[in-house]
């Protein structure tokens, strides 16, 4: 099953690294380790901190960069929960002016983490100077947040007018890495179109015996995604195809929480009952947000919230998957028509506009049991699943 723009040895051709790529993922791994970058776009230069990690040093640092008081970034829908904006799209931005401390931006960001010692009555303060449209930059300093698996929300000041000029060598100075906006909105896009096989291997699963999974990567080093092909899929009739995000929880852990774990093995089996198919392990942990997120998300869950408003308690949409990977995962395995099996009407649509023609939706559905029975009520009542 070869794609013919496909090299002798299973490779695509050689293509430049897009600078989105190798620019963003530096960035992201700042973000990560708690240090400041600045998002440059539209005529803007922001400089950038996520909030889940600020600390009244970092703070200072901040403000002392930009000669001037930082502000909170927040996704509307984050601020919604908050009383701050009644338009959920977007983003806000609140001035962090009238003493409000580090700690009270990790609580405003975090509805899952400790509470802080004082009281946050400067929300009342902030409610004064929000802003409720923010810049193109400001809407990409949460798209960067997001990209790292962090919480949706950061922590921005101005550039000062007069850095503007010499900003490169400043940054450099300051040891500030510099992205660019249109940069941050490839990124996904750019990831998905440069994936490569980096590895492959036959390793016989106890549902499928015959079975190869094959490692795709961007060339950044970005996340991994996997194919496992079971036996050998006829590429001129429809495929039998599953996507599944990966899911540590369940898929590892065998937790009661959600059906991840009965949807793989069980789509495992039934492609291998079926003869052929591919299964494809996306790496968009927690619908999206990431592992240590979805953790959050379980602990909102557990205090009453069901699997979408615990989701956007924290900052984020239902579901922030993208399936564009997917789609190019299949095009490179010679797969143009699928047999997918899904509860989920966005994948068929998804897959569809990425060029891949679903001829079947299959169903795939398990019984819920007494610790899922609510989140597949969810899934179907407010997810549109088909269960």
């Amino acid at each position: 099953m070869n794609d013919k723009s496909l090299m002798p040895d299973g490779r695509r051709p050689a293509i430049p690294l897009p600078v989105a790529l190798q620019s963003v993922e530096r960035a992201i791994a700042d973000l990560r380790r708690g240090a400041v970058v600045v998002v440059v776009g539209n005529g803007h230069a922001l400089i950038v901190q996520a909030a889940e990690g600020l600390t009244r040093d970092a703070l200072a640092r901040l403000t002392a960069l930009s000669k001037q008081t930082p502000s909170l970034l927040l996704t509307a829908r984050r601020a919604l929960i908050l009383g701050l904006t009644t338009d959920p799209r977007g983003a806000v931005r609140i001035s962090l002016s009238g003493g409000i401390t580090a700690e009270t931006v990790r609580m405003m960001a975090d509805p899952a983490g400790p509470q802080p010692v004082e009281q946050p009555s400067a929300l009342s303060i902030a409610l004064i100077d929000r802003e409720t449209k923010p810049g193109a930059a400001e809407l990409g300093a949460i798209e960067l947040a997001k990209l790292a698996r962090l919480l949706p929300a950061t922590v921005v000041a101005a550039v000062p007018a007069e850095r503007l000029g010499y900003l490169p060598s400043w940054a450099d100075t300051e040891s500030l890495l510099i992205v660019e906006l249109d940069n941050i909105n490839q990124y996904r896009d750019a990831e998905a179109r440069t994936l490569e096989r980096v590895g492959e291997a036959t390793i016989p699963l106890a549902e499928a015996e015959n079975a190869v999974v094959t490692a795709f990567r961007p060339p950044d080093g970005g996340r991994e995604h996997l194919a496992i092909v079971i036996g050998s899929p006829d590429p001129s009739s429809p495929v039998l195809v599953r996507i599944h995000s990966e899911c540590f929880t369940a898929d590892l852990l065998a937790s009661l929480r959600c059906d991840c774990g009965d949807q793989l093995r069980g789509a495992v089996a039934e492609i291998d009952k079926a003869g052929s198919g591919v299964l494809l392990y996306m790496a968009q942990e927690g619908r999206g947000i990431g592992l240590v997120n979805k953790l959050r998300a379980y602990e909102l869950q557990d205090q009453g919230f069901d699997t979408i408003d615990a989701n956007e308690q924290l900052g984020f949409d239902p579901d922030e998957r993208i399936y564009h990977p997917a789609a190019e995962i299949l095009k490179q395995l010679g797969i143009s028509k699928v047999r997918l099996m899904t509860n989920n009407p966005q994948k068929v649509a998804a897959l569809t506009e990425g060029g891949i023609e679903v001829v079947e939706r299959v169903p795939h559905a398990f019984p819920p049991n007494r610790h899922s029975q609510r989140y597949l009520a969810t899934k179907q009542d407010r997810g549109g699943h088909l269960l």
